[in-house]
């Protein structure tokens, strides 16, 4: 038996150029992270200048969801078709230009406008990005190596948001809006100089625009039936029906693919048990953890009256490992593997969310919160880059793209969902009085985002069961007894 781990493989190094261009794609990937996060803390500033509702206050969040993952499909295959260099630039313009207007509108519809569009731009830089990474570095240590550093500057991104919008709301929320424009727009004018051009692969191979069309309303649709569901009631008639909607759309854009000779996801792909399992393990992964952000959030200033910038700090011990272990986590990789490194990170995972049901009306940061924050940041930074990792190995250059608004799909949809139904869990028995009932009111949720995690364990757990079953190899059968005539056969199970 030959095992392929056992070889060694000549590390190469980067040229500068090759680093630049990694660090572009890192600066946008930075920023779509960031902007999730960052307007949380900023919320109760904006509605007070504003003078808005908690209905439109939720749409500053969701506003950016619906665009960003109602959309990625669409923002996939765009890349693939049009060329990912141009595809990535103009979206990051847009995305900087957004971002200017948010910082600058004074009323509520329009600041939810340029979120939308902010989302919408995420949604072809988040796959183009990652594309553009996969088809220019090797699959192996090298692409390892730069997704592992792709990956951790997103967890960096969304976890530093937190701290930034903490530091900035005691000044202005507007700063934490404006502050994208500057940085994306810098890190537009490196990446025309820096980003390889790339063909347009799809140059007359045709479009799938039915496919295009029902895809992307069935996600948005999907998104929005979702977010909107704890105020409208998960049984009620409207609920339900966008359910439906949502079902008879995707019935009929699998129909599509199917009979498409160019379709936007080629449904070929979800038959590879190693890109469902990156699929459901990324949505069970960041939905569970936007869930345990925002109880943690409500909890820290409602019941403990942390201050915004106190609530941010408190975070950062996660957000700092995460950062700190960037350059590791690709040679973890190629040692161990993706199922092996994606169920150690979910075990650290579930283990952090179990250890915060500790949490009372006065706990000790250094024994009860602390921990779980840096098995959770330790869990982020070997989780995030090996999804990524093994959602595109093995994939062919013009299917990246396609692969990679998949994964960013599953993430964003997965976090909308899971967010929705701790949200439902929290305020399933009406309005709480007393801190203690509110902390009660809590714990349901709490447990709902452990059980995610270890949903998302268990998924992983069956890859790896499969794994040991068909443990690469390299047998040679000889048979003396029957075709004695024929060559060797060399056997090649993976």
């Amino acid at each position: 038996m030959i095992s392929p781990l056992n070889v060694p493989v000549p590390q190469e190094r980067w040229s500068p150029r090759l680093w630049g261009t990694l660090l572009v794609l890192c600066a946008a990937m930075f920023l779509d992270a960031l902007d999730v996060s960052m307007v949380g803390v900023a919320l109760p500033s904006i509605a007070t200048d504003l003078d808005l509702s908690t209905a439109s206050l939720q749409w500053i969040v969701s506003g950016y969801i619906l665009g960003y993952g109602g959309l990625l499909l669409l923002g996939g295959r765009a890349a693939d078709l049009l060329g990912r260099r141009r595809v990535f630039l103009i979206a990051l313009a847009v995305f900087a230009l957004a971002s200017l207007l948010g910082g600058l509108v004074d009323s509520g519809p329009l600041l939810i406008a340029s979120r939308f569009i902010k989302g919408l731009s995420a949604a072809f830089t988040a796959p183009a990005g990652l594309s553009i990474i996969t088809t220019t570095f090797k699959e192996g240590p090298q692409r390892n190596r730069a997704l592992a550093i792709y990956t951790t500057c997103a967890a960096t991104g969304f976890s530093m948001g937190l701290v930034l919008s903490g530091l900035l709301t005691e000044v202005s929320w507007r700063l934490t809006m404006l502050l994208p424009a500057p940085v994306a727009l810098i890190a537009l004018v490196a990446g025309i100089k820096l980003i390889p051009r790339s063909s347009r692969d799809g140059a007359g191979k045709g479009y799938d625009v039915p496919g295009a069309v029902t895809g992307t309303a069935s996600m948005l649709l999907l998104v929005f039936t979702v977010v909107q569901a704890p105020e409208a009631g998960w049984a009620s008639a409207r609920t339900l029906l966008s359910f439906l909607a949502v079902a008879a759309l995707l019935t009929v854009f699998v129909a599509i693919e199917r009979r498409s000779s160019h379709p936007l996801i080629r449904l070929g792909v979800l038959r590879s048990g190693s890109q469902i399992r990156a699929n459901l393990g990324a949505a069970t992964f960041f939905g569970s953890y936007v869930g345990f952000q925002f109880l943690v959030t409500q909890y820290m200033q409602s019941l403990l009256g942390w201050s915004a910038l106190q609530t941010a700090l408190a975070f950062l011990p996660a957000g700092a490992l995460v950062a700190l272990s960037s350059t590791k986590i690709g040679s973890v990789v190629d040692r161990f593997g993706t199922p092996r490194v994606i169920a150690t990170g979910l075990t650290l995972l579930v283990i952090g969310y179990a250890l915060f049901l500790r949490i009372d009306l006065a706990p000790s940061y250094a024994a009860v919160i602390l921990p779980s924050m840096l098995l959770i940041g330790a869990a982020c930074a070997l989780v995030f880059p090996s999804l990524n990792i093994q959602a595109t190995n093995g994939v062919e250059d013009h299917e990246q793209g396609m692969v990679s608004g998949l994964l960013n799909t599953s993430i964003q949809v997965g976090g909308a969902i899971f967010l929705a139904v701790v949200t439902a869990v929290i305020t399933a028995g009406g309005e709480a009085g007393s801190p203690q009932e509110v902390l009660d009111s809590f714990r349901p949720g709490l447990v709902v985002v452990t059980a995610v995690a270890v949903a998302g364990l268990l998924i992983t757990l069956t890859g790896l069961r499969t794994r040991r079953g068909t443990t690469q190899s390299v047998v040679v059968v000889k048979s003396l007894q029957e075709n004695a005539d024929e060559p060797e056969r060399v056997a090649v199970h993976d």
